[in-house]
This record gives C-alpha cells, structure tokens and sequence, in this order.
C-alpha cells in the first residue's frame, strides 16, 4: 500500500510563481518516492501538485486525490484522479490533515488551519521555507507545546527548500510519526 502525503496552500496563485512551481515539484517527487497525493482538489497549490504528480514517470492511475469542500465533484481540478465531495466545507481541512505526513506550501489562513489540524492530529508537518506565505511563517518552529513524542526526538514544523528536502525530511522522520489522535483516548490513557 502507497503512503498519502496531503499537500496544502495557496487556492490562487499565479502558474509562473515560486509556490506553483514548488507544488509542482513537490507533487512529482512525491510519486517518484512512491507516495500518492492528496489536496483540496481546488485550484492553486492543489492544482499544481496534482499536475506534477501527474507528470511522474511512475504515476499510476489513483495517485492523485481530491478532498473537496463542496458536495460537487465537477469543481474538482483535472488533475484529481479520485474525487471525494465531502460538502463539509473548512470542516474537510481536518480530512487532508490526516494523512502520515501534510507539506505547507505558501498559503493563508486555509493553510495555517490545516497545518494546526496536522499538528493536533501528531501528524508530520514539513512547511516551504522558499514559498511565500504561512508556510515560510511557520518553517523550522513549533505549533503548540502539545507534543507527547519521546524526549529524544525534536518535533517541529520541518523547514524545506525544495522538494529534494521534503524526500530526504520523510525519509529520515516519517517513522517517528507513529502516534495517532484519539479524541477520548491516547494509547489508552484519558486525554479530555
């Protein structure tokens, strides 16, 4: 089974700019390390990384999936391979949240939301450093002090240049992501 990496950002953004590019990229790599990808299925960022994940010489049918807000798929962009039409509106962040691992790409308050889903969910976060927007905002910090992995692994909101990065952060982090959110429970301990 192939990992689901979401990728967020910017809904608007202009195809020649540096967080279109790095979407894409970042969308490609992703399908040459054997991940699938997940967005909003909007336009923008969502649009790019599906495209370049698209554009992977390894791209097999499925590798691209659209979380939509609305309950109607046909707004979905032409990159997304699998639609799903939640018509739960900001409440489907929580969703693309959810995957091991979400990358930040520029974006605003959409994005910021989704990046403290991940977060609260102990999800990975790996935030663009070189886009503009929240993501270099965020890049190489910490979202809360709510953290319960081991002392000896530093978590944060990882820093990426490029998507060469964000291969290599996964590689080297992704396992220490073991823990999952439970609203009640944590590893059966009462959490609320």
């Amino acid at each position: 089974m192939r990992t689901i990496i979401s990728v967020c950002g910017n809904g608007v953004c202009a195809e020649d700019s540096v967080n279109a590019r790095l979407a894409f990229e970042v969308g490609k790599k992703l399908v040459d390390n054997g991940y699938r990808v997940m967005t909003g299925g909007l336009d923008g960022v969502m649009k790019y990384a599906l495209q370049g994940a698209k554009a992977s010489e390894k791209y097999r049918e499925g590798d691209t999936i659209a979380v939509l807000p609305m309950y109607d798929e046909r707004v979905a962009n032409e990159y997304a391979d699998i639609v799903i039409p939640t018509g739960i509106d900001l409440a489907r962040d929580v969703i693309t949240a959810n995957t091991p691992a979400v990358i930040a790409i520029g974006g605003g308050s959409g994005t910021l939301g989704e990046i403290a889903n991940a977060w609260t969910l102990y999800r990975m976060v790996i935030a663009m450093e070189t886009a503009t927007g929240w993501s270099a905002k965020v890049a190489n910090t910490q979202v809360g002090e709510k953290r319960i992995y081991d002392e000896n692994f530093e978590d944060m909101v990882w820093g990426a240049k490029d998507a060469d990065d964000v291969i290599q952060l996964l590689d080297d982090k992704l396992k220490h992501y073991n823990l999952r959110f439970d609203r009640i429970t944590f590893d059966g301990k009462r959490i609320r």
